[in-house]
């Protein structure tokens, strides 16, 4: 994820809104307890999609991939008090973590946690949403990208993270590699959406449905 000098993106992050004590909380001890801790979402990525279910006006988010809970909480923030976030996570000590927190949080309380495959669980799902956040396997980015399109209303939002990869994209190797390239080029040609591709952390695809 070194796409930006480190100095430049520490003066980022200390120019990114706080997310406050148990978000920070949060990050510090999924570094201390959970595998692969860079997973969690961290704040400017976070802060930027509190801002987007904010700007789309989100009362329904989707979540594939719910991890330690970060990203979860920090878009259940915008959301007003009869909002809701449906997340799904298929590791058990991920969902062990992410409920603590859940449970320690005000916004918690919007948050709907479905346990197992998420594509078991996106057939057990009803839209419309105005938001989705797709952060989960690579190989089935695809998969997600077309069961969750039609659960998100016109003019609704989905972002997908990690599509850029550590630049492994630009000369795509191994099936994660080859999944998200194919994923970029489906969505850069999908007609029915709108999208940017942005360079923050490890690339994130904003995408809008027509």
């Amino acid at each position: 994820m070194d796409f930006i000098d480190e100095k430049i993106e520490e003066y980022a992050f200390d120019h990114t809104s706080y997310e406050g004590d148990l978000l920070e909380q949060l990050e510090k001890e999924t570094y201390e307890k959970l595998e692969i801790p860079q997973m969690t979402t961290g704040r400017i990525e976070a802060r930027l999609l509190k801002l987007l279910a904010r700007l789309v006006g989100a009362k329904r988010i989707l979540e594939i991939g719910t991890f330690a809970g970060y990203s979860a909480l920090s878009m259940a923030e915008a959301l007003p008090e009869d909002g809701e976030l449906v997340t799904c996570e298929i590791d058990p000590e991920a969902i062990i973590f992410a409920k603590k927190y859940f449970n320690l949080s005000e916004h918690g309380k919007k948050i709907i946690l479905m346990e197992g495959s998420a594509l078991e669980s996106l057939k057990k799902i009803s839209g419309p949403f105005d938001m989705a956040f797709i952060d989960a396997d690579k190989e089935n980015y695809c998969n997600y990208y077309e069961a969750i399109l039609p659960l998100i209303r016109s003019g609704g939002l989905m972002a997908i993270d990690n599509v850029l990869w550590s630049g492994r994209v630009l000369d795509p190797k191994d099936k994660s590699d080859k999944a998200i390239h194919q994923l970029n080029e489906r969505v850069i040609c999908d007609e029915r959406v709108e999208s940017v591709l942005l360079t923050v952390r490890d690339g994130l695809n904003c995408i809008v449905k027509n």
